[in-house]
């Protein structure tokens, strides 16, 4: 009887060779086929054609998750620094940082391992070692299995930060630092 891969049989690392990049670009792209939406209000391709870009450590992170075995790509996701709208900001606290995580994927091979939660973690915690207060992302009301993910790594549903045009756009944050003040 064949037993499941663990999510310990999985890395992540940062992407930063030229084959690193090239495997983000295709995730991305498997990513998009898979959306079925039309990105150009995001300057998708100008994304692509520059990575790392803004998703560049030490304030971004572009991760891959790979087999720690056959170092085969399992999924990618990113995180970028956010300069958020006026209109946001209005209802947020005073001098925080804010981050986005975009393009979280895993190749459907891989699914059923915890890639997707082991990437979430480890974006996570690159967001709060880069000294971020709030990571923000944005999702489709269609794509159930990675909501369900976001809401149970204590992601919750707040007002919208930007103005995407795609049907369903559902926003979703998380505290990552608050400094506890003692009365």
């Amino acid at each position: 009887m064949a037993t499941q891969p663990t999510a310990s049989s999985v890395l992540v690392r940062q992407a930063s060779s030229s084959s690193d990049l090239a495997a983000v670009v295709e995730c991305f792209r498997e990513y998009t086929t898979w959306l079925d939406e039309d990105l150009t209000h995001q300057n998708y391709t100008a994304e692509l054609n520059g990575l790392p870009g803004k998703y560049a450590a030490p304030t971004g992170a572009l991760l891959l998750a790979v087999d720690a075995t056959t170092d085969t790509v399992l999924g990618c996701i990113a995180l970028r620094p956010l300069n958020l709208e006026s209109v946001y900001l209005e209802s947020q606290p005073a001098g925080l940082r804010y981050c986005e995580l975009k393009r979280l994927f895993v190749y459907p091979e891989a699914r059923g391992r915890q890639v997707a939660r082991t990437l979430l973690v480890e974006a996570v915690r690159c967001a709060q070692a880069a000294g971020y207060d709030e990571m923000l992302l944005d999702t489709l009301s269609k794509m159930t299995a990675a909501i369900s993910l976001y809401k149970s790594e204590g992601f919750v549903e707040t007002e919208p930060y930007n103005s995407s045009p795609l049907n369903g756009t559902l926003y979703f944050s998380k505290p990552l630092s608050r400094v506890e003040i003692d009365s």
